[in-house]
This record gives structure tokens, sequence and C-alpha cells, in this order.
């Protein structure tokens, strides 16, 4: 791993731990293709353990460079790249969860991660409980001799619940659990969950890191307990990232510090316009000193991303009518790209962060569009709404 760099975030999303030189000159790091690796030797080949690339499963140079980077900002000892968001949450639970374990879950998580634990981890006899986001230290009550992984997503879900990370993680540890904590709303930028008792940070490289809604691509970054056991899995599964995929994520990860601000500032403008309106109930946006857990948000992030929820005034036909009346909004999964985007969240799956019941959640990922123009938007569904 990279020492820490005491360079600034912005400059160290420029410049990631590569050298021109090595490759000529040219800035940007070559894509390198490729299954078979030849090997000098017939020793070699027996050595291969020890060679940095030998087969196209275990990486290639341009993986290596984004892994390194990632590895760098999250303050890891070791990051692996997989095909999607979702693969980055389920290659860890693989490696740690086995036939006859227990596994907390926070309650507001992911919900095809809720899925995943039902389809895959049931069938696999592993029991999945899940807990209340507030929980805190408290944890150490649901702990069981057989607990071995605690996973945590901060902030919740669709409804941004803050959880107390380190009070989480300490009881965790504690117990004998490994922590995995789903970080793709900050990014590395805003929270680093290693620094605050994590095990495992996962991404959806998808998102912010991506930023254009062309790719999928996840990383979990690991701290050396857990390196050997997650890239060992990573290899017995024979997963990783396309490197053309990988170059379209390091080519978005130089503008990710400037994209994320103006991300968070146009959000932060509509959610404090959107608590004027008398036809919204309330607004989730951990930043908003309005929100019930603004001051843990404070304690644990450096700032916010994109996407928030607001309750709207009406029922489940004003939402339609508002959602079906956006322009600019589109209607589809997914954020942190450079579009905005609107859905109507669905929390039935909940069984303990059950969310506001006072009336339709509506989830917006407000993109790089002009605020006035996004404001707009929402005032066209307003009026929709009211029918």
């Amino acid at each position: 791993m990279n020492k820490p760099s005491a360079q600034r975030i912005g400059t160290r999303l420029v410049h990631p731990p590569y050298d021109p030189m090595s490759m000529h000159g040219f800035v940007n790091p070559p894509i390198v293709r490729g299954s078979t690796v030849l090997f000098e030797s017939t020793a070699a080949m027996a050595d291969r353990k020890n060679l940095k690339y030998s087969y196209g499963l275990a990486g290639t140079p341009t993986t290596k460079v984004l892994e390194d980077q990632l590895s760098e900002l999250e303050g890891a000892h070791g990051t692996a790249l997989v095909p999607s968001g979702l693969a980055a949450v389920t290659l860890p639970l693989l490696a740690f969860a086995s036939a006859g374990d227990h596994v907390l879950v926070v309650d507001s998580v992911y919900s095809p991660t809720r899925r995943f634990c039902h389809q895959v981890l049931k069938r696999m006899n592993v029991t999945v409980e899940y807990y209340d986001p507030y929980i805190g230290g408290a944890i150490a009550d649901l702990m069981r001799p057989e607990t071995s992984v605690v996973f945590l997503e901060a902030p919740g879900s669709n409804t941004f619940e803050i959880q107390d990370v380190r009070a989480i993680c300490d009881a965790a540890v504690a117990g004998g659990a490994v922590t995995m904590l789903d970080n793709t709303w900050a990014t590395p930028l805003h929270f680093r969950p290693l620094d605050h008792g994590a095990d495992m940070s996962i991404h959806a490289l998808t998102k912010y890191p991506g930023g254009h809604s062309d790719l999928l691509m996840g990383s979990v970054s690991a701290n050396r307990k857990t390196w050997d056991q997650l890239l060992k899995t990573q290899t017995a599964l024979g997963i990783n990232a396309n490197p053309d995929d990988v170059s379209l994520v390091l080519r978005g990860m130089k503008t990710l510090g400037v994209r994320l601000r103006q991300h968070e500032k146009v959000a932060l403008e509509l959610a404090k316009w959107l608590e004027t309106r008398d036809d919204v109930r309330s607004v989730l946006h951990p930043a908003l000193p309005s929100f019930t857990d603004h001051e843990a948000f404070k304690r644990q992030f450096s700032g916010s991303s994109g996407l928030f929820s607001f309750v709207l005034d009406g029922d489940a036909m004003a939402a339609t009518r508002f959602l079906d009346a956006l322009t600019i909004f589109g209607l589809g999964y997914s954020w942190g790209g450079h579009e905005s985007l609107a859905v109507l969240v669905d929390l039935s799956d909940r069984t303990i962060a059950a969310g506001p019941e006072t009336g339709p959640l509506i989830r917006l990922q407000i993109g790089l569009e002009d605020a006035e123009d996004l404001q707009a938007d929402l005032e066209r569904g307003f009026e929709a709404a009211m029918g």
C-alpha cells in the first residue's frame, strides 16, 4: 500500500498512485486488457504467486492503479474491484459468513443487500438479524458467540439515519465479528469507515466515482486483518473488474472532488427550499440543521452528497402525478451521475426503521444541472400533484 500522502484530497484525486514516466510520460494509465500472461520460464510459472500479474482475473496494471488509489483514500491495506456495487456487498459477506453463523445487518440497508441475505445467506444456513440504526454500543446485546459479521450502511438507505459507527464497530469487534460498511453515499471524501473502527469500506463505484451513468463497478477496501481472506474469496469466486470500465472510473476520480461539491451545494439549496413548502411534510437530508440526526452527522461526516428524500403532503396518486410531470428529473434507479433522478421509495421490506408514515417518500438525486432549472421542474411536479 502507498504511504499516506500529505497532499490535499483534490490533488490526490487528480494524481493517483501512478508514475507517468513508467509509461513514457502518458498522464493516464494505459488500458491493459488481457487474460493470458506469459512467463519467462517454467520456474517463473511455478513461482507465480510471487509475481505481480499471472492471469487476467488477478487484475492488470490498469486495475492496480484504481485499487491503489482507493486504498490510499480509504486508509486501507488493500482494495478489491468487482463488476458492480452489489457484488461489492456480496463479496465480503461470502468471505466472512459461513454456515451456522449469525449476521447482524442494519435495518435501513440497501434493499438488494437484504435480498441477498434472504435468498443466498439464508440458503447457506446463515441466520440474519436486522438491528435498529440507532442501537449504538447496545448492539453488544445482540451479539452471539456465532456472530461473524456486522453490516452497516451510513447514512441509511433512502431514510438517511446516522449510526454511531464507532460504538457499533467497537462492540462488534469486541464480540469477535468483522465489520463492513456501505459507504457509497459519502464517498471517502466525506467519510472514512476504517478511521471509525470498520474493517471494510464498500462502494458502488457506479455512483459518484464513475459519475456519468455509463458503467457498473464496486470496490471493497479492507484493513490488514481482513484483507487476505477477502482477496482469497475474490480469487476463488473468479470476479474482477473490466479494465475498460476501470479506465472510466479513473477518469471520473479526477473530477470527483469538483463534481461532489456541486452535487452537495445544489442538493442543499433545494432541500432548504423544499423545507419552506406547505406541500412538503419533511425533508430527510443529514446536512440540514432540522434533520433529526444532524448533530451525529456533523460528528462523523465532513460533508454530504446529492442524494436525499422528502415526504410529500399527499397520497400515492399525488406522488405519481408529481413524478410523471417532471421533465428534467428522470425516473430511474441508481444515482451519483451527472443527471438528476427521482423515484418513489418503497420501505415495505423494513422491520424496524420504518421511516416516515406521514406521506409518500420521494428520493431525489441531484445532478449537475442548474439549481434554478431543477427547482422549476420540481415546481411543475408540485403543481401536478395538486390534481
